[in-house]
Formats: C-alpha cells, sequence, structure tokens
C-alpha cells in the first residue's frame, strides 16, 4: 500500500507524521520503505541525525523529490509491505507525481480556518488525481489539536460533511515529536505509553483499517 501526505500548506505536521507511522508499521513487522519528495529533504535529514546518534535504522528513507515519482514509487512498492510519501508544499507538479503514486491520500490540517481555506487547492488536486485514478482514497487528518478546545471539535465537525472524510484518529499538540525529530528517534522510542506513541498507534490502526476495507 502506498499512503501520500500532501498539503499544499506547510507546517501542517506532514514529516512528523509520516516519520512515526512509518516507524509503527516496521515496529509491527512490516516491511516499509519512506520516499522524502520534499525538496527540504526533512525526513532524510532525520535519518541521517538517527545515524549520527548510533541509533538502527528504523526502515529505508529514499530522496525521490521528482515528478516521475508515480513511475518509481510502485517499483519500490514490489519490495514493501508500506510505502509512505512525505510530500512536498507548493510544488503542483510533485504533488500531482504523489497523488497518482498513492492508494492512499492523507491531508494534515491544524484546526483553524486557515488551513481550511488552504486545503481547497489540494481538494483540487485530488479531484484532478480521480480522473485517472478514480479508486484513489483520501482523509484529512486533524493534527496538533489543543486539548478539547472548541476550535477543533468545530474543525472535526466542518470536515465530517466533506468529501474527503476526516479520520476519527487525531492527534495532539505535542512537544513529544518536537523532541524526538531532533534526536532522530519516533515518539515510541521516547515512551511507547505516552500519548503521542498512543496517537500514532491509533492513526495507523484507523489507515490499516481502510486498507482492510479497501481490499474487501
Amino acid at each position: 500500500m502506498i499512503v501520500a501526505l500532501l498539503n499544499q500548506k506547510g507546517g501542517v505536521g506532514k514529516t512528523t507524521l509520516a516519520l512515526n507511522l512509518a516507524g509503527t508499521w516496521a515496529n509491527r513487522g512490516m516491511r516499509v520503505t519512506l520516499i522524502d519528495a520534499d525538496p527540504q529533504g526533512s525526513a532524510l535529514d532525520w535519518s541521517q541525525q538517527r545515524s549520527r546518534e548510533g541509533l538502527a535504522r528504523a526502515f529505508g528513507v529514499v530522496g525521490l523529490a521528482r515528478d516521475t515519482l508515480h513511475r518509481e514509487a510502485p517499483e519500490l512498492a514490489r519490495d514493501a509491505d508500506m510505502i509512505v510519501i512525505d510530500g512536498p508544499p507548493r510544488a503542483a507538479s510533485l504533488m500531482r507525481s504523489a497523488l497518482l503514486a498513492a492508494d492512499l491520500v492523507l491531508i494534515p490540517v491544524q484546526p483553524s480556518p486557515l488551513d481550511g481555506w488552504a486545503s481547497a487547492e489540494m481538494l483540487a488536486l485530488v479531484a484532478e488525481a480521480r480522473i485517472y485514478r478514480p479508486e484513489l482514497v483520501a482523509r484529512f487528518v486533524l493534527n496538533r489539536c489543543g486539548a478539547r478546545t472548541v476550535l477543533a471539535r468545530e474543525t472535526a465537525e466542518t470536515l465530517a460533511d466533506h468529501d474527503p472524510p476526516v479520520l476519527a484518529a487525531t492527534l495532539g499538540q505535542r512537544i513529544a515529536f518536537a523532541v524526538a525529530a531532533q534526536s532522530g528517534r519516533l515518539v515510541s522510542e521516547l515512551d511507547d505509553a505516552a500519548p503521542a506513541a498512543r496517537e500514532i498507534a491509533a492513526l495507523a490502526d484507523a489507515i490499516e483499517r481502510l486498507s482492510i476495507g479497501r481490499a474487501a
């Protein structure tokens, strides 16, 4: 399965989610490759930091910020159970290529009206990709939600009426994500019982259920 995390807006947590989802699936015994399709190369930087820290490789990380991604990702998928694409912001050709490569597109958004408005362009690209890939599945993921805030609840309720809908699994504003990233670690490696690790595990479960539903 090829899962792409995409949003035209930067700073919504695509790389953080991509890395921690890939790590969760690798820890569950799956063969996982993460494709860093962002020219900034943040996932590759994380992998290098992990190596400098002397930590074992969690999963493969490949830099592939090219608009041939839709042809190259399926080749990589032949030797993997899960491919996770960390997509670029504001790069339409790369975004289109990632959409054509993916089975499932996750669109991370924060509980803010600005994020909702910025998603309109992303949704137009999803609709365009479905002309060629009508089976493409897309879901919003609410990220960096303040605990029990009215804004987060209202955003979730608004997105519930959308196509694509929002996943029930949401993620909070957790400093653990930044602490883990700085040292080339996953949040589960800091504390696998902490809220951040539990939220990532719940998100991975929700995605796997989507995968099972599609297979059925």
